[in-house]
């Protein structure tokens, strides 16, 4: 058997928007991958880099629709679509396909916290059910032995990596935790919004979803199952004027006798021997730019001056490790894989 008939037939659904693309441009560089199919209904005829021009000159098949796929050539999709149209695609897939789903449609377990923060009932219930929420270095052997993965949203993955095993190990008080959220203007999308224009968003910051963010149940959920009791966030996003980046700042309140290197100290132990999770040293920040490109996570510890007070500071690329290298360290994993096959890049700096 030749090495090409070795690799994964892969599919992108949905390969037109900023996280199609960036999943492109890491799984070409896989050693297990052969990126089969990529469907854009909106582009469907055209080579990817009439879309892209970054990704012209390589060997990529030109974008198809959705209902001209042939699923029986291959063995693995990612899905990229827009939240409320996934749940329906997936459904009709058939079984022999292993899934990675990028959008929010299976990340809430309960279908009626779904209804309320999406605004319709879900249409895949039995799929919800078994959906497993792939973030990836807490759920690690779920992960290993699923058939569809929800993919966390880029702000859960930020906030939960910094908090989760805090809560676990019962260092810090389940309230109040209070996130300052900000995020670069791809984390939006890459549809047309008038909030996204360069006139709009350039030269200033603006706070949006404030007080019910849709990723507001997701992260709360997550920490509920870590604390073992029910948990309420206060959570604001803001948006930067840069393109790529997600930093969140969290605000804890320490348990009696725990400490600021207490907390440093079980990031550091819950992530031992992590590739892409790095615990900064004391006195160190995270930022936005050491970590840009890259599916790296930088975890930051500080004591506040007020009493029993800390802040938690951790930062990503909302494209990679916020979505699509994310999804493909949960592919790596879903497939027996090396975890870190396609996922080597270096931060972009500066």
């Amino acid at each position: 058997m030749s090495v090409d008939q070795q690799k994964a037939a892969i599919a992108i659904l949905g390969a037109s928007g900023y996280t199609g693309a960036d999943l492109v441009r890491l799984l070409l560089r896989h050693p297990q991958v052969d990126l089969r199919v990529l469907t854009a209904d909106r582009h469907a005829g055209k080579p990817l880099d009439d879309v892209f021009p970054h990704l012209g000159g390589l060997d990529l098949p030109s974008l198809v629709r959705i209902d001209e796929v042939d699923w029986s050539a291959l063995g693995f999709v990612f899905c990229a679509l827009p939240h409320g149209t996934t749940q329906d695609i997936i459904a009709s897939l058939p079984p022999h396909l292993r899934i990675v789903d990028l959008s929010a449609d299976f990340r809430l377990r309960d279908p009626q916290t779904y209804a309320e923060w999406y605004g319709h009932e879900h249409r895949a219930i039995g799929l919800q059910a078994v959906a497993v929420y792939g973030l990836t270095e807490l759920n690690r052997a779920a992960v290993r032995g699923a058939r569809l993965v929800a993919n966390p949203g880029c702000y859960p993955t930020a906030a939960l990596l910094a908090t989760v095993p805090l809560v676990k190990r019962g260092l810090i008080a389940v309230d109040p935790i209070i996130m300052d959220a900000k995020s670069g203007v791809s984390g939006a999308g890459r549809s047309l919004k008038d909030a996204n224009l360069f006139c709009e968003a350039a030269e200033g910051v603006h706070a949006y979803g404030v007080g019910r963010h849709r990723h507001m149940p997701e992260i709360e959920q997550e920490l509920s199952v870590a604390a073992g009791q029910p948990v309420r966030i206060s959570f604001t996003p803001h948006l930067l004027p840069m393109n790529r980046g997600e930093l969140i700042t969290t605000y804890v309140r320490l348990i009696d006798g725990a400490s600021a290197d207490d907390l440093r100290t079980a990031l550091m132990e819950a992530y031992l021997g992590e590739p892409f999770i790095r615990v900064l040293p004391t006195g160190q920040s995270p930022s936005t730019r050491h970590v840009r490109g890259s599916n790296n996570c930088w975890l930051g510890v500080v004591p506040d001056r007020r009493d029993r007070s800390a802040i938690v500071i951790s930062a990503i690329d909302n494209l990679v490790k916020g979505s699509s290298g994310q999804a493909i360290h949960n592919m790596n994993l879903m497939m027996g894989w090396d975890e870190c096959l396609g996922l080597d890049q270096i931060a972009l700096f500066p």
